[in-house]
């Protein structure tokens, strides 16, 4: 059975992405992050995602991006300001090369576990206008894998970055969970921490409308 490493962050885009990885035959190593966020709220739902999917092989890197700064998810001295839509601007939530870092740690885990899939739950279409979500960076982003790993450079093995809903509404996305029997109940999608999802950050708004056009409630919010 071929090998995939899923960052799995505890909201819904990436566990839909776990069990997409899961439906297409993969044995799943699940890597979530402890970077310095504001709360550990999502990495306690990655923990119940994985355990909830049967994926045993799940990996919490240490690492810690709040000594620099420069993202109201990590810098206490920002606030996450309520969510705007309509926006243009790139929020204050955008945590400089998340991603990049992140891809980055999987293709090393990747490489020492001779997997050749990775799968990331981002999307270009419904999206808070982070730079690290677009097409462009993801294609960037596998190429440099693929030459800095000698699995990728010298054995012949690429290593192939999967976004699944890189050009899918997250209304679809949820459409393609549910069919997959994900337990959105589980996700935390929050910017903030608390008992219970803000309802007013850019995430919990995009998440909003994403149940409100599939015409279902939010699991996370009745139990």
């Amino acid at each position: 059975m071929s090998k995939a490493i899923v960052l799995l962050s505890g909201g819904l885009d990436s566990c839909v992405a776990l069990h997409v990885a899961l439906n297409d035959g993969h044995e799943v190593c699940a890597l979530s992050f402890d970077y310095g966020q504001r709360h550990k709220k999502e990495l306690e739902c990655a923990r119940a995602i994985a355990a909830h999917a049967g994926v045993k092989d799940h990996c919490v890197v240490s690492l810690n991006l709040a000594q620099w700064g420069g993202s109201s998810l990590t810098d206490m001295n920002m606030k996450v300001e309520d969510g705007n839509l309509d926006s243009k601007e790139i929020p204050a939530t955008y945590v400089p090369a998340r991603n990049m870092v992140f891809l980055s740690i999987a293709a090393s885990m990747a490489e020492a576990r001779g997997a050749e899939h990775i799968y990331i739950g981002v999307s270009q279409v419904d999206y808070s206008g982070y730079v690290d979500c677009r097409k462009e960076f993801i294609d960037a982003m596998e190429t440099a894998i693929n030459l800095g790993t000698v699995m990728g450079a010298e054995k012949g093995r690429k290593i192939t970055i999967h976004a699944p809903f890189e050009n899918m509404t997250k209304a679809d996305e949820i459409r393609l969970g549910l069919k997959l029997g994900v337990d959105f109940g589980l996700t935390w999608t929050c910017y903030r921490g608390g008992e219970k999802p803000c309802g007013k950050c850019d995430s919990c708004l995009l998440r909003a409308k994403a149940f409100a056009e599939v015409g279902i409630p939010d699991p996370a919010l009745t139990r």
